[in-house]
């Protein structure tokens, strides 16, 4: 029973972490990106089943966080409102070759993430050929380029 009420407190920890670190995280992972990665999952670990490194204790954590994961997904189908919640929703970033700076800070993105997803993706060179950029739930940055936006 330590090992699925400890699961369930990790699994909650790391998806409010997550949730409060942003979007982008895990979508522009460095090297030490990484390396913190690997550090955590070693932390969690310990955390998850202690000092009993039994294959049962192993057991009841990846059950427990995947019963977890799939109440979670069920639920958040049910409830929009659980699932912005969780999972946020798209965030339009920039408009008409115009960034909206409020947002982007809050969101922890600049010109350059917006002019590398659009070389990227669109071949794009230039903000004020870009119609929209937005930062998908995902985390990545969708953009739409202005109709005369290759001259």
């Amino acid at each position: 029973m330590d090992a699925v009420l400890r699961s369930a407190a990790i699994y909650l920890f790391l998806l409010l972490i997550f949730r409060v670190a942003g979007k982008r995280t895990l979508t522009q992972i460095t090297t030490f990106d990484f390396v913190l990665l690997l550090i955590i999952s070693e932390v969690t670990q310990q955390a998850m089943i202690g000092d009993d490194f039994s294959i049962t204790q192993a057991v009841l954590a990846i059950v427990t966080l995947v019963g977890l994961d799939i109440s979670l997904s069920l639920w958040k189908q049910r409830s929009p409102r659980v699932e912005r919640l969780i999972d946020s929703v798209p965030v339009l970033i920039l408009e008409n070759g115009q960034p909206i700076k409020e947002r982007m800070e809050q969101l922890r993105i600049d010109e350059s993430d917006i002019l590398n997803a659009a070389r990227e993706l669109q071949g794009l060179e230039r903000l004020d050929q870009i119609k929209y950029a937005i930062l998908e739930r995902s985390g990545n940055i969708s953009v739409i380029p202005r109709p005369n936006a290759g001259g």
